[in-house]
């Protein structure tokens, strides 16, 4: 397969952290897709989460962008994460009681294996890769995140689905009590996602368990989140303790908020506006100038595919 980069990277632009110095390919797990290239937490937060952190990840290198990584400082204080608050540092600020040890994550539905797995249990039973992807807000923001985690597509396998599995659906704890957003009607809590199978499947979509190689912080989803880098980041939910396979499309948090504004989908596409926003362009935090929103963020030479023939302005 020829590898591509995208127009806006470059080699000699990568970040300097010392853990993400190379560009490097996805492993053999990737089941045949060749892909090469492609504010500060309260203090009450970091303490609880210091003795968690102290051993780190064991990980291997990963697909990774060229583009440098957002600072630490950035990906961990400036978060859109509504349980714990609207304002984008009330993450990083309020979510020092939150507590994602123990945790465990029930995954049912149209599968023959159904199971309920301990956290310790994902990162220990899966090959965790580092990987630096690309990170797009519906608002018109973006970063670039080292993750660190496994495809989802391994753990889905695991419970062996259904052919009457069409759909993954999501589920984020309900803890008001430790999440104080969860207080306010802001959403329908708890906060749902979900996504085609064949996206679920996709070797991009990513089961993210740490970032900049330690575990994740409360404020960044605490234990277990979805990353898929080619949608906005809110269809990235957080804090997952359920994971079931459908047949039917499931609802979602956003789109049954406000539908015309935040689709099932989602895909980023600089042609589909927000209704109250171009989404042509994007702001880089840590930037000054505005920069072109690529298609599936920059994603397109591998996931175009899975909306061939679909209108996607009518599928937004």
């Amino acid at each position: 397969m020829l590898i591509r980069h995208a127009p806006d990277l470059t080699d000699n632009d990568v970040t300097d952290h010392g853990l993400y110095l190379e560009r490097r390919t996805l492993m053999a797990g990737l089941a045949g897709v060749g892909l090469a290239g492609v504010g500060l937490a309260g203090a009450a937060a970091g303490e609880a989460q210091a003795q968690q952190a102290k051993a780190g990840l064991a990980f291997s290198k990963g697909f990774s962008t060229t583009e440098k990584a957002t600072p630490r400082e950035d990906v961990t204080g400036y978060n859109n994460f509504y349980e714990f608050g609207v304002d984008k540092g009330d993450p990083a600020e309020k979510s020092g009681r939150f507590k994602p040890r123990p945790w465990t994550v029930r995954i049912d539905g149209a599968c023959e294996a159904p199971r309920t797995v301990g956290i310790e249990d994902l990162i220990g039973k899966n090959k965790l890769e580092e990987r630096i992807y690309r990170m797009r807000c519906v608002e018109g923001w973006s970063m670039v995140i080292p993750w660190v985690g496994f495809p989802l597509k391994d753990l889905l396998a695991s419970v062996k689905p259904t052919s009457k599995a069409r759909f993954v659906a999501f589920e984020t704890v309900m803890r008001p009590s430790e999440m104080p957003g969860q207080t306010w009607n802001t959403l329908d809590w708890p906060y749902r996602e979900g996504l085609r199978i064949d996206e679920a499947m996709h070797p991009l979509t990513l089961m993210a368990v740490g970032l900049y190689g330690d575990v994740l912080p409360n404020q960044n989803g605490a234990p277990l989140r979805l990353v898929v880098p080619w949608k906005y980041g809110f269809k990235g939910i957080k804090s997952i303790v359920r994971i079931s396979l459908v047949e039917q499309q499931p609802a979602t948090a956003w789109n049954r908020l406000a539908p015309r504004e935040y689709g099932f989908y989602s895909n980023v596409n600089p042609a589909v506006d927000h209704p109250r926003w171009s989404q042509a362009t994007e702001r880089r935090i840590g930037e000054f100038r505005r920069r072109e929103t690529l298609p599936f963020n920059g994603y397109g030479e591998w996931v175009a595919d899975l909306y061939r023939g679909m209108d996607l302005k009518r599928f937004y």
